[in-house]
């Protein structure tokens, strides 16, 4: 535990890193990195070489200082054992509590939703595209992987993040030999790509929520923090701090390496077909080189980053459920009983990802666009309004980097909001 001065002074010795620090830094970034990395260097990269270096910059700390922003909202509670749907209500009133109690559970659900049909699609084509095998019935495949996570989750946070950390590293790994594998394929295509101002700014604007979704651990922060004011304390916000700079930082070096190497493979017509075919990034790789091996490692990414993203955006959607149903018998006067509620919702994930992972309905990534101004509003917006409103957040008042996350996420919610409407 961090020591403090006789006059109450907290000293700047910074907390011991330890294994736990790395397994949730890990855990982030899994959060973080899902499936969608494999179209990521196609949707940053359109822009061209010289928008992406802006927008590596501006990512970076954007995550970092977001994500912060929102972990110590959490941590900002006088009850140690608050949640964000809790804390949402203890600062802002019932009723503000139950909107965004609401409107958090719908913007992450969907992704829930979403990743129990993409883990379907992407074993059922691993086995009869890999390994040739005759297509499994979609029902009984899709149940066995959705319990197969489940059971992960209800082994408890210390299996979870031991099977995200065992997925993560080679998902790094894969990362990593990849970006050094197209090196010999690099060409200078995409550096004489250079757009005007106008066009610049403009490129820049409508990319920069790109970005910012493919690196969103948002979804984990609130089981996270709690994890570290149960473990720390009150050296809680300084722990949280440094393992959230860590996770930044990995998600800006592994990530971007990946995106930079495959746009520089690759010339901006290539990126331009990629799009048109609505393919991932190492599929068209193989398809371009005749790489089988390339084309075995797609799927295993996926499956990869599915998985670990997966358990994160759960923890969310099972926060955001719990305290709809908390905050609806709250208000009928009823008594609250954690285990059933608990029961409650495991129930209705099962089942509802199930059902939607057997039908593989097409509307789901239009309920997905729609979440993205709310979790950008969770994300960047409602930390920087308590900082101003909030008695216990007004500590942290007065900083250059809560303008940044104010204007940069009212960027990215303009560029979202101009996508579905133009």
């Amino acid at each position: 535990m961090q020591t403090t001065s006789t006059t109450g002074t907290r000293a700047t010795t910074r907390p011991r890193w330890t294994k736990q620090d790395t397994t949730w830094a890990l855990s982030l970034f899994g959060t973080a990195v899902g499936a969608g990395i494999l179209f990521l260097p196609i949707n940053a990269g359109m822009s061209g070489f010289w928008p992406l270096v802006v927008m590596t910059l501006l990512v970076g700390p954007m995550t970092f200082f977001a994500h912060r922003g929102l972990s110590r909202f959490v941590l900002s509670s006088k009850n140690a054992g608050s949640d964000i749907t809790e804390v949402v209500e203890e600062h802002f009133g019932v009723g503000a509590g139950k909107i965004i109690t609401l409107l958090y559970f719908f913007a992450i659900y969907p992704i829930v939703l979403i990743y129990g049909v993409g883990i379907t699609n992407t074993v059922d084509s691993f086995l009869v595209n890999q390994l040739g095998m005759a297509s499994p019935p979609r029902a009984i495949l899709s149940l066995a992987l959705i319990l197969g996570m489940m059971a992960i989750m209800l082994l408890g946070e210390k299996m979870m993040l031991r099977v995200t950390q065992f997925l993560v590293y080679p998902l790094v790994a894969i990362l990593v030999f990849m970006s050094l594998y197209l090196i010999p394929e690099w060409n200078t295509a995409a550096l004489s790509q250079v757009p005007s101002a106008g066009d610049f700014a403009i490129t820049l604007w409508i990319s920069i929520p790109v970005l910012v979704f493919a690196f969103n651990h948002s979804p984990a922060i609130s089981s996270f923090s709690l994890a570290q004011r149960r473990d720390h304390g009150d050296d809680a916000e300084q722990k949280s701090g440094q393992i959230l700079m860590r996770a930044a930082a990995m998600l800006v070096g592994f990530v971007m390496l990946f995106v930079f190497s495959c746009v520089l493979s690759l010339t901006p017509a290539d990126l331009e077909a990629a799009k048109a075919e609505n393919i991932a990034i190492l599929s068209y790789l193989a398809n371009k080189h005749e790489s089988p091996f390339i084309s075995f490692l797609g799927p295993l990414v996926a499956f990869v980053a599915i998985v670990s993203s997966f358990f994160g955006h759960y923890l969310g959607a099972r926060e955001g459920l719990n305290g709809i149903v908390v905050k609806t018998l709250r208000s009928a006067g009823k008594p609250i009983n954690r285990k059933k509620i608990d029961v409650f919702t495991v129930v209705f994930m099962i089942l509802t990802i199930w059902l939607v992972a057997t039908l593989n309905p097409s509307i789901l990534g239009m309920i997905e666009s729609l979440g993205g101004p709310i979790i950008a509003t969770i994300l960047f917006i409602m930390p920087m309004y308590a900082v101003k409103n909030v008695p216990a957040m007004q500590k942290y008042s007065g900083t250059i980097t809560n303008a940044f996350v104010l204007i940069m996420g009212l960027v990215a919610i303009s560029a979202i909001m101009y996508g579905m409407l133009f």
